[in-house]
């Protein structure tokens, strides 16, 4: 692809909107994992959280050949998302918040990296063909993703800091996505590309299942919290 080109143009732009798009779940991973920290430590989680998640995100484009031939990786990744969701709504602080603060923000770093190496499939399928083969562009597309994952945690955090309601929002989100990470798995072609209803059962049952365990859970631990003071 000729540099500047119209073409070439064309898929940065694409890529631009590709990043807009799915970065919103990167944002919101980061979010919701560093609310729980300190407040001079919310700002490191952010920018060490977006650092990780563009480094390891930067390893998977390298690799997003050999990573299309492995089969099952979106339902692996769909399945481990469900889960990722269900602690980060279901994180009721029982870590043990008397130790050292960075046993917290490693805590939360960990839960950051790995969500975004299960979401990043998406991102690196979509900008690997937006780019046709052309290096540049995907390198560019992981840099222009860094000030849109930096700024979305950060309005994010805020928001989330306002209106705790947000928390169930954004679980309800990551599942959504998981969702379909299983339903584009192509081992399971046979079984969502003629059935509707599997679709929309398997989405459901993500959100719902993912936002009534993290109730339950969150319940669970306040009661049993009450019984004991």
């Amino acid at each position: 692809m000729e540099l500047f080109s119209t073409a070439w143009w064309s898929a940065l732009l694409a890529i631009i909107l590709i990043d807009l798009v799915l970065a919103g779940d990167n944002a919101i991973v980061i979010a919701l994992a560093a609310r729980q920290l300190p407040p001079h430590l919310q700002k490191r989680a952010i920018i060490w959280g977006t650092v990780g998640a563009i480094a390891v995100r930067s390893v998977m484009t390298l690799g997003v050949v050999w990573l299309l031939k492995i089969p099952g990786l979106m339902l692996v990744g769909g399945l481990g998302l469900v889960w990722i969701a269900y602690k980060l709504l279901a994180d009721t602080g029982e870590q043990e918040h008397s130790g050292p603060v960075v046993q917290t923000f490693w805590g939360a770093m960990k839960t950051i990296v790995v969500a975004d190496a299960l979401m990043g499939i998406d991102n690196v399928l979509g900008v690997a063909g937006a780019a046709h083969g052309s290096m540049e562009l995907v390198v560019l597309g992981l840099l222009i993703s860094v000030p849109i994952v930096v700024f979305g945690s950060t309005v994010v955090l805020k928001l989330v800091q306002r209106f705790p309601m947000i928390i169930q929002l954004g679980s309800a989100i990551l599942a959504f996505t998981a969702a379909k990470m299983i339903v584009n798995e192509p081992l399971l072609d046979a079984v969502f590309d003629d059935s509707a209803v599997a679709r929309i059962a398997t989405y459901t049952l993500a959100v719902a299942g993912v936002l009534l365990l993290g109730w339950w859970t969150t319940r669970r631990y306040s009661g049993n919290h009450q019984q004991s003071v």
